[in-house]
């Protein structure tokens, strides 16, 4: 069977299971990333995720992994911070919804005992399904680190990338994406950003993907900003397609991606993940014919949620996912 005109997926993170928490174990955690991929399949993603579970940690059952299990594996990367080192942090702007860092970096970064080709190895078998592998972005993580070695965020941010653009080497998934939730609401740095991110997509086998959003934090956005003010950036990224938050934040911004390179498809959002009202079929197919109206249906590759579903109630999420696929089938019905 060949591939939709539009695909769907999903961002990444889904809802731990209650017993999974409950029971923590290797067994359960392959049972329960079993049942996520199942979930999914099920409701008809055409690329589907671990829900991220393979970063499950249950001394911290309540996130989704997005930081500290990439930093504090990393050599020279140290979570024992002093009174000063937390006062340095609290000073940063943009860090304000974090109460401290992930860590102190003591020395120069390396890989340490980060093992990301083993979490995929440990899920890679489980399904037959497109898979994709999601990692967070260099930038994001640097910003939520105390410098006490290169005494320069730029600097920084690319040898943390170094140090994932050697992870994701081995790593033969369909789609591998990479995640970025600060930048949006922070444009004065995207004059470089790009470099460590295409530094870290270079040694990527499969398609190239990268997520932005504004946060989805206790079901808040974090950042404010516009698309418009990234687009310079976008366009000097070495990327397959982007997987981007609009159901929340509405479609008035669809006209800026006219002026994205060609070579570069769109995802876009059409399930609002902050949200537990669950949208009608016809609401996604809405959602989507008023992209591809602007855009075109060559542009808009991919349909998605905003970002993950980890905050969100199972049942919640279920019915959601099952939208995306109803909404974007009835769409190419009429298409």
């Amino acid at each position: 069977m060949s591939d939709p005109q539009i695909k769907t997926t999903v961002v990444g993170s889904y809802p731990i299971p209650s017993w999974l928490g409950a029971i923590p174990s290797r067994p359960n955690l392959r049972d329960a990333i079993l049942v996520v991929i199942k979930t999914q399949e099920l409701a008809g993603i055409d690329v589907v995720s671990d829900g991220e579970l393979s970063r499950f940690d249950p001394n911290h059952p309540e996130t989704n992994g997005m930081i500290e299990y990439f930093v504090a594996p990393l050599e020279n990367v140290f979570t024992n911070l002093s009174r000063q080192e937390l006062a340095d942090f609290r000073a940063k702007s943009g860090m304000g919804f974090r109460a401290q860092p992930a860590g102190v970096v003591r020395g120069p970064v390396g890989e340490g005992t980060l093992n990301l080709p083993a979490a995929w190895q440990f899920v890679k078998g489980l399904t037959e399904k497109p898979l994709k592998f999601t990692l967070t972005s260099p930038y994001m993580l640097a910003k939520t680190l105390v410098d006490d070695h290169y005494q320069d965020l730029p600097d920084l941010t690319m040898a943390i990338a170094e140090a994932l653009r050697q992870q994701v080497a081995t790593i033969d998934s369909a789609v591998v994406q990479i995640d970025e939730a600060n930048l949006p609401g922070h444009p004065e740095d995207s004059s470089w950003v790009h470099e460590s991110i295409n530094h870290v997509l270079s040694a990527v086998q499969g398609e190239r993907a990268l997520h932005l959003c504004f946060g989805n934090y206790g079901g808040q956005s974090i950042q404010k900003g516009f698309w418009r003010n990234l687009l310079d950036f976008l366009n000097r990224l070495q990327v397959d397609h982007l997987v981007l938050e609009f159901a929340r934040r509405g479609y008035d911004e669809l006209e800026v991606f006219c002026d994205l390179k060609e070579t570069t498809k769109l995802g876009i959002g059409v399930i609002d993940i902050k949200d537990n009202e669950v949208e009608s079929p016809e609401l996604v197919a809405e959602r989507i014919e008023q992209a591809v109206d602007v855009l075109g249906i060559e542009r808009v590759q991919w349909v998605h949620p905003d970002c993950g579903f980890w905050m969100l109630p199972r049942s919640v999420a279920d019915r959601k996912m099952a939208a995306l696929v109803k909404g974007r089938d009835l769409f190419l019905e009429s298409a």
